[in-house]
């Protein structure tokens, strides 16, 4: 667990400073659920907005109810709803109110915010609440001693999302984005801002509540196990696990102390989770005292095992190939706002072109693409924002930097341990050595001394948390293959024959073929793919493949697929990307997109999209 900690932040306020909590990640363990002993209210909809653009709004007490106003719909980016906030990323503030029912009184209540991109502070009725650095994971806060029971509560929530090089992704002055881009980000997408996920008000039982459980499963035979921790808040002594599934039904009791209880649970004629038959068990804790129930949470998970050869990842014991993509949470108006009609899209596209797997890439989405993951048989290589990361500079930056992957980490992990879907870990993409610029040459350069310890400091905290799963980082073109040696699987990003190489497809996957057997030999562990892939402007087409057009970036996919296939080493093929999706403004970014999508940002196929269907569907 990520240590919990309480932070003061006092400003300028003559005699009303103000004071701000950090939360603990143990509090997102749990998902709001609504039963007969928790409640739970999403406050999406359309709430208040104000543009902060001078940084007066504490001082003068904009949490106390704004003014002059304009609405604004949450979930969602700011920058895609207003036509003056496009680049927009400093301070701005939201506001609701709500009645919190009268059947919530003597339970406690909490405010859960799915993502607030970058930096949030919460009021609840004019009184500081606390605070959340970094986007794309949920933060809660107990706000039950806030509370107005009979009448409206207002809630307000600041957010920036500054570009800093101390922050995780960074940007600002230190960024060396190739593309000299604007906004100054250090990664290659837009630097959406806003309240991206659902904000929720749920509650849980104050006597004593389940906080947390964590199930690791495996099987022999036809024998399946699920190991089961329970934590709670309180000092009930027993509960009870209740596993149901597949016409079965196992049940256990447990026995607490110093608030955790463990339990073992046997399931006979074991039904595993796989891509086939992605088959999910219901487990349900509750807290009993004598015979009367005081709490209840219901979870579903699959019994899988996964591991790494030097050569293969095994799924339940047997090699598994991974088919799909990298992609982002990006869609018209939307921005990075959650929205479920694309997501139930996506997984149908997914499907329909014969994909098994993606990456979160390059921060964890919403919890709603693992739910989906977990009933559809898609894997998932689960990864914190740290993308565009850096070792060399100011050494307190990266002590910062550092500090915040080991908090994504705990967050990610806090939230998606149980998910079957979820096989991997990833603690970065494209970590960049200083000296690396543009490569050509296939050769790799020499990372800073204090990259290594860093790393393998963040693949350790991955590893103490959750040691069934695998980890591992993404490396860049050039990057040191002395720092892919610490994941369980290498994992790298290659474009030979676009951004080196550019308009040269054979020389492209030669120069990846010979790279890929140069890294096996040296590391000996399974290799993927995680990006590769050509811009394409849709519609754009021409009698012999040329850069941009559609027939280019088929050929290229086909040849990189076709080094892949020579290879028993290689354990996966992620193309980049799924869908064209918005960046920065930049000379080599026409219209701010990327356009390597397979599909159009509104999920229209290319060409490549059609190709890479009637190869995966036949395999």
């Amino acid at each position: 667990m990520f240590p919990y900690c309480v932070l003061f932040i006092f400003f300028g306020m003559g005699l009303h400073a103000q004071q701000f909590k950090l939360p603990d990640a143990k509090d997102i363990a749990l998902f709001p659920q609504q039963n007969d002993f928790r409640n739970a209210l999403n406050l999406s909809g359309i709430w208040k907005f104000k543009k902060d653009s001078l940084g007066v709004g504490e001082k003068e007490g904009w949490f106390n109810g704004l003014k002059d106003y304009r609405s604004i719909a949450v979930p969602g980016s700011w920058n895609e709803q207003f036509d003056d906030m496009r680049d927009y990323l400093n301070l701005a503030w939201y506001e609701t109110e709500t009645y919190i029912p009268g059947s919530w009184k003597g339970q406690r209540i909490y405010i859960r915010i799915g993502s607030a991109n970058y930096e949030a502070k919460i009021w609840i009725n004019g009184l500081p609440l606390g605070m959340h650095e970094g986007g794309h994971l949920p933060f809660a806060f107990d706000i039950s001693s806030h509370i107005k029971w009979g009448a409206s509560n207002r809630i307000t929530i600041q957010i920036e999302n500054v570009l800093k090089p101390n922050r995780v992704p960074t940007g600002g002055d230190v960024a060396t984005n190739f593309f000299n881009n604007y906004p100054k980000t250090n990664y290659d997408f837009f630097p959406y801002t806003g309240l991206h996920r659902a904000v929720w008000l749920y509650t849980v039982p104050t006597a004593a509540a389940i906080s947390d459980v964590t199930i690791r499963t495996s099987f022999e035979g036809t024998e399946g196990t699920m190991e089961v921790k329970i934590e709670q808040k309180g000092n009930v002594a027993e509960g009870r696990i209740t596993v149901t599934g597949n016409d079965q039904r196992s049940e256990v009791s447990v026995r607490f102390s110093g608030g955790m209880g463990k339990a073992t649970i046997k399931i006979p004629k074991v039904r595993l989770w796989s891509l086939e038959d992605p088959f999910l068990y219901s487990v349900t804790v509750t807290l009993n005292q004598g015979n009367r129930l005081i709490d209840r949470y219901v979870t579903g998970t699959g019994v899988r095992t996964i591991a790494a050869t030097d050569k293969q990842i095994l799924l339940n014991g047997k090699p598994v190939f991974l088919k799909g993509f990298g992609k982002h949470e990006d869609f018209p108006v939307y921005g990075r706002g959650v929205a479920y009609p694309v997501m139930i899209k996506d997984f149908s596209l997914l499907k329909w072109v014969g994909a098994n797997s993606f990456r979160t890439s390059h921060y964890p989405y919403d919890e709603e693409y693992m739910n989906m993951a977990d009933r559809e048989g898609i894997l998932v290589i689960d990864e914190i924002p740290a993308v565009g990361l850096f070792f060399h500079g100011d050494s307190i930056q990266l002590q910062q930097r550092q500090a915040l992957c080991k908090q994504y980490i705990n967050e990610l992990i806090a939230r998606d341990k149980n998910h079957p879907s979820v096989i991997m870990w990833s603690i970065a993409n494209e970590p960049f050595p200083a000296n690396l610029g543009m490569m050509t040459s296939g050769q790799e350069v020499k990372g800073e001394d204090r990259a290594i310890p860093s790393l393998k400091e963040l693949i350790g905290e991955a590893k103490r948390l959750d040691s069934t799963r695998l980890a591992t980082f993404v490396g860049v073109m050039g990057g040191p293959s002395d720092w892919l040696a610490l994941g369980d699987v290498v994992c790298v990003n290659r474009y030979w024959g676009w951004y080196s190489n550019p308009g040269d497809i054979k020389t492209g996957a030669s120069m990846l073929s010979a790279e890929l057997n140069r890294l096996h030999r040296k590391l000996q562990k399974p290799i993927i793919v995680t990006e590769f892939g050509a811009d394409t402007y849709p519609g754009n087409h021409a009698d012999q493949a040329e850069m941009f057009s559609e027939e280019y970036q088929t050929a290229f996919i086909k040849a990189y697929l076709d080094v892949a296939d020579a290879k028993d080493f290689i354990a996966g093929m992620h193309v980049w990307a799924f869908a064209d999706f918005k960046t920065s403004q930049g000379i080599v970014r026409f219209n701010g997109m990327n356009y390597k999508g397979v599909f159009t940002r509104d999920r229209r196929p290319k060409m490549a999209a059609h190709y890479l269907r009637s190869r995966w569907k036949k395999e």
